[in-house]
C-alpha cells in the first residue's frame, strides 16, 4: 500500500531556500505612472530583507505581475501568481477597484495581501494587511484643516471608481456636520483627459476648495487645464488626496504650486530614516527618483512582513496574519504599527503645500501616530483636537 502525503500550497517544498512572494501592480494603463515606483519600493525591500540573512534562512523572490490598470486583470493574475507560482503573500494593488477584484481569490485560497494605498475605509478584511492610510488618518483631517483655513465651499471632483465615490460621500457627511457646503460634485473615468466642462462648473461655483479625489495621470490634464484657467491657488485651493511627489515630478509646465495635498508622509521630512531611504532608492533607481507616501508605504511593508514571518516562525499566510498585530518598524516617516483589532496602520496624518521643486513644505502634522478607524465615526468631534 502506497501513501501520499498531500502538502498545503504554501509548503514550497519545491524551493527550500526561497519563500516566492508577488508584487502585483500596473505597469501598464493609467495608473503605470503611479503603481510602477512601488514596485522599485518592494524590490528595495526585498533586496534589504536578504542582504540581512533573509527569513528563517531563505531568501525572499519577488514574482511579479502586471495588473494593466484593470480590476479584472488584477483578479485574474493574483489567481495565477497563488495557483501556478505559489507565491506566500501578495504586496500590491493602487485602487480601491483593483484590490475589491482580488478580494474574493485571496477569500478562496486563504491568501493575504499588502495593500499600500490610502483609501475609503468600510472595510477590514482578515485577508489584507492595510499599510496605507484610513479615513479618519488623512481625509478627515484635511478636510477639516481646510474649513478652518481655507474656507466652507467645497467643490468635489474625483475619478469614477469605488474611492472617490465612498471618500466623497464620507466628505459630504463630515461638511454637514462642520457646517461646510458641498457646491458641486463631478466624476469622470480613470484616465480621462478633456476636463473643460468640469473646470466650467468650478468656475461657475466658485467654491473655496477643490477636494481631488483624481488618480493616475488624469490629474496632469486636470491641472493643465485648471492653470490655463488663471485659477492659482487662492482661487480656489486644490486638496489632492491622490497627487504625490512621483506624478507631480512629470507634470512639467502643469506643476500646481501652492496647491495642497494631505499624506502621511512626504519624501522631504527629515528624520534620519527618511534620509537614509531616499539617498538609497535613489542610489538604486536613479538620482532624479522621487519618493512618496505610497512608495513608502510599500517599502516598509515588506520589511513588516519579514518581521510578521519570523515572529510566526512560519510562510503559512494564517499564521503571518496573526503575527501582524502589534507589529512596529521604524520607516521612513517614523515609527509605524499594525493594529491588532483591524489589521491597519497606526500613521501620522500630514498636509503639504507643492512647492517649485515638486517636493512639499509641510503645514500641519498630527501631534502622534492616529489609530486607524476603517469605519470611522463621522459624528464625533473634531478631528483635529
Amino acid at each position: 500500500m502506497i501513501f501520499c502525503l498531500a502538502l498545503p500550497w504554501w509548503a514550497g517544498a519545491a524551493e527550500p531556500d526561497t519563500i516566492r512572494v508577488g508584487l502585483l501592480h500596473s505597469s501598464t494603463g493609467s495608473m503605470a505612472l503611479s503603481e510602477k515606483p512601488l514596485i522599485d519600493a518592494a524590490r528595495l525591500a526585498i533586496e534589504e530583507v536578504n542582504a540581512a540573512g533573509g527569513v528563517l534562512g531563505k531568501k525572499l523572490v519577488a514574482i511579479e505581475a502586471d495588473g494593466a490598470s484593470d480590476p479584472k486583470v488584477f483578479a485574474r493574475e493574483a489567481e495565477r501568481l497563488i495557483a501556478r507560482e505559489k507565491v506566500v503573500t501578495i504586496f500590491g494593488c493602487w485602487t480601491s477597484a483593483s484590490r475589491k477584484a482580488v478580494l474574493p481569490v485571496l477569500e478562496r485560497r486563504s491568501h493575504l495581501l499588502w495593500y499600500p494605498v490610502q483609501y475609503e475605509g468600510f472595510e477590514s478584511s482578515p485577508h489584507v494587511i492595510y499599510t496605507g492610510a484610513a479615513p479618519n488618518q488623512q481625509i478627515l483631517p484635511a478636510v477639516e484643516w481646510c474649513l478652518r483655513h481655507r474656507g466652507k465651499r467645497m467643490f468635489l471632483v474625483g475619478s469614477d471608481y469605488i474611492f472617490p465615490r465612498t471618500a466623497n460621500e464620507i466628505i459630504r457627511h463630515r461638511l454637514k456636520k462642520l457646517g461646510g457646503q458641498t457646491v458641486g460634485e463631478v466624476y469622470r473615468p480613470l484616465g480621462h483627459r478633456n476636463w473643460t466642462d468640469v473646470v466650467d462648473q468650478i468656475v461657475a461655483s466658485r467654491p473655496d476648495v477643490i477636494l481631488n479625489t483624481i488618480n493616475g495621470d488624469s490629474n496632469l490634464a486636470f491641472f493643465r487645464e485648471l492653470k490655463s484657467r488663471g485659477l492659482e491657488p487662492g482661487k480656489p485651493t486644490v486638496m489632492s488626496f491622490s497627487l504625490a511627489e512621483v506624478e507631480l515630478q512629470s507634470m512639467g509646465e502643469a506643476l500646481p504650486v501652492g496647491h495642497l495635498c494631505a499624506w502621511n508622509y512626504f519624501q522631504s521630512l527629515t528624520y534620519r530614516s527618511n534620509r537614509r531611504f531616499v539617498e538609497t532608492y535613489r542610489r538604486h533607481f536613479g538620482a532624479n527618483r522621487v519618493t512618496d507616501d505610497p512608495v513608502e508605504a510599500a517599502y516598509f511593508g515588506v520589511h513588516l512582513y519579514a518581521l510578521a514571518v519570523r515572529k510566526a516562525g512560519s510562510t503559512a499566510p494564517e499564521r503571518v496574519r496573526k503575527a501582524t498585530g502589534g507589529l512596529i518598524f521604524e520607516a521612513p516617516s517614523g515609527l509605524v504599527r499594525i493594529d491588532p483589532e483591524n489589521q491597519h496602520t497606526w500613521k501620522v496624518a500630514r498636509i503639504g503645500q507643492i512647492l517649485p521643486d515638486g517636493q512639499f513644505q509641510i503645514l500641519w502634522t498630527s501631534e502622534q501616530p492616529i489609530r486607524p478607524e476603517p469605519y470611522p465615526d463621522l459624528n464625533r468631534g473634531g478631528f483635529l483636537e
